[in-house]
């Protein structure tokens, strides 16, 4: 094999790239969707829509949320009830049933190329929404801390989000973290 087949060979695999990388994106949209089922990842987005100025209306109570955290590994009876009320679990499970909607969506591709191109429109918007909630929620923002300027951190204590968000105790700094 010469080197001009093994390049001939290689520019015919990005059908197969594509593909992959689109079974990838489908598993990750629907693994995703399918947690906010779960009660504690449900209560675990809650200060990223509470912030956030194009969600916040889904919640009766988007200000208070903060007092009915439940403590890592540990249910609070009086914080989940205030969560029911909250609208907190019916939100989760209308925004997962959305995402994995549009992993469905794209997984039709092979079929109905306009459904997955809609699906991926809109994963494309999802992706700004996701990340106007590092700007607007302010447990994701590290002080200062002696450096010359605050910064955005995806950790709690240098674990990822998923249970409680991220808190300005520490967020990844001082503990090893990836931003420190």
């Amino acid at each position: 094999m010469n080197l001009r087949s093994i390049l001939e060979w290689a520019t015919q695999m990005d059908r197969v790239g594509v593909i992959v990388s689109l079974i990838g994106l489908v598993v990750v949209l629907v693994w995703i969707g399918g947690l906010k089922i779960a009660r504690y990842e449900a209560d675990g987005i809650v200060p990223f829509v509470a912030n956030s100025p194009l969600m916040s209306f889904f919640y009766a109570d988007p200000t208070h949320y903060k007092e009915h955290k439940n403590p890592e590994g540990a249910l609070v009876p009086a914080n989940r009830a205030w969560h029911e009320t909250n609208g907190t679990y019916p939100f989760a499970l209308g925004l997962g049933t959305a995402i994995v909607l549009y992993g469905v969506m794209l997984s039709l591709h092979s079929w109905f190329p306009k459904v997955a191109a809609l699906g991926s429109f809109l994963v494309f918007i999802m992706s700004f929404v996701t990340l106007s909630f590092l700007i607007t929620t302010p447990e994701c923002w590290v002080p200062n801390l002696g450096r010359s300027h605050a910064r955005i951190s995806l950790s709690e204590r240098s674990r990822p989000i998923g249970n409680q968000g991220c808190d300005h105790d520490g967020c990844g700094v001082g503990h090893g973290g990836r931003f420190s």
